[in-house]
C-alpha cells in the first residue's frame, strides 16, 4: 500500500507536540493556567489551533516534569500550589549553586567576568517594582550566567528546571528586598572576580537562604489572606 503523503499544512507529530510544549508552558507564565486548575485539553487544542494528541502528549511531557498531574476519570490538573515545594526548590538551590563555584573561579577568565558584570548590571536597570517580572526575569538570569561560567551542564540543567518551577508554576515568587539583592549581587561578583572561593560561596549561600526566607514568609501571609477569605 502506498504511504499517505503529508500535506504541507500539515506538520509533523513531534514538531506539534513541541508547538503544544511551548504553548502550555507560555499559558503557564502568562497565568492562563493556574495551580490546581482542570485543563480541558479539547480546549488547549482549539486555542492551540492543534489536534488533541500533541496536546496530551505535552501534558504528559509537563506531567513528568511535575507542572501537570493526571488522574483516572478525573482527567489532568495544573499541579497545586505546594509551599513544601517552594522550600524544596530553594533547598535545592542552596546545594546547587555554591557548589558550582569551585568550577567558576577555577575557569572563568576576563570575557566570562564581563559576561557576568553585564548580567548583573541588566538586573540592576530592571524597573524597580518588587513583584515586576523583568526584574525577577534579570535575576534568574544573573544566577544561571554565573551557574553557568562553570561548565557543569547536569547541574546547570537541573538548575534551569528549579527556575522554571519558580517561574511557570508560581510566576517566580520576590527576589528579596531591592537594596539587599543589588547589594548581595555585587559582592558575589566581587567575591568572583577576587577569586575568593571561600567568600563567594558563603556570599552566595547566605543570599539565597535570605531569599528563601522572605519568600516563604511571602507564601505563607498569601496562603493566611486566601484562607480567611473563604470565610
Amino acid at each position: 500500500m502506498p504511504m499517505r503523503k503529508q500535506k504541507k499544512s500539515e506538520k509533523p507529530l513531534e514538531d506539534s507536540s513541541q508547538i503544544a510544549y511551548q504553548g502550555i508552558r507560555r499559558m503557564l507564565y502568562t497565568k492562563e493556567l493556574v495551580p490546581g486548575q482542570r485543563i480541558a485539553y479539547r480546549d488547549l487544542a482549539e486555542k492551540l489551533e492543534l489536534s488533541p494528541t500533541p496536546i496530551v502528549q505535552a501534558l504528559k511531557r509537563l506531567e513528568l516534569l511535575g507542572f501537570v498531574t493526571h488522574e483516572t476519570n478525573r482527567g489532568f490538573h495544573i499541579t497545586p500550589f505546594s509551599i513544601k515545594e517552594v522550600e524544596e526548590v530553594y533547598e535545592m538551590r542552596e546545594l546547587i549553586e555554591p557548589s558550582l563555584l569551585t568550577a567558576t573561579i577555577h575557569n572563568i577568565k576576563k570575557e566570562g567576568l564581563n559576561v557576568l558584570k553585564e548580567a548583573m548590571e541588566e538586573h540592576l536597570s530592571a524597573e524597580r517594582d518588587f513583584y515586576l517580572k523583568e526584574r525577577l526575569f534579570k535575576n534568574k538570569e544573573f544566577h544561571l550566567t554565573l551557574a553557568s561560567l562553570s561548565g557543569k551542564e547536569t547541574q546547570i540543567r537541573i538548575l534551569r528546571n528549579l527556575f522554571d518551577i519558580l517561574f511557570l508554576k508560581y510566576g517566580g515568587l520576590p527576589s528579596g528586598s531591592l537594596s539587599s539583592t543589588d547589594q548581595e549581587h555585587q559582592e558575589i561578583y566581587d567575591s568572583v572576580s577576587l577569586r575568593s572561593l571561600e567568600r563567594a560561596q558563603t556570599v552566595l549561600k547566605n543570599h539565597i537562604t535570605n531569599v528563601k526566607t522572605q519568600v516563604l514568609s511571602s507564601v505563607r501571609k498569601m496562603l493566611a489572606e486566601q484562607e480567611r477569605a473563604e470565610f
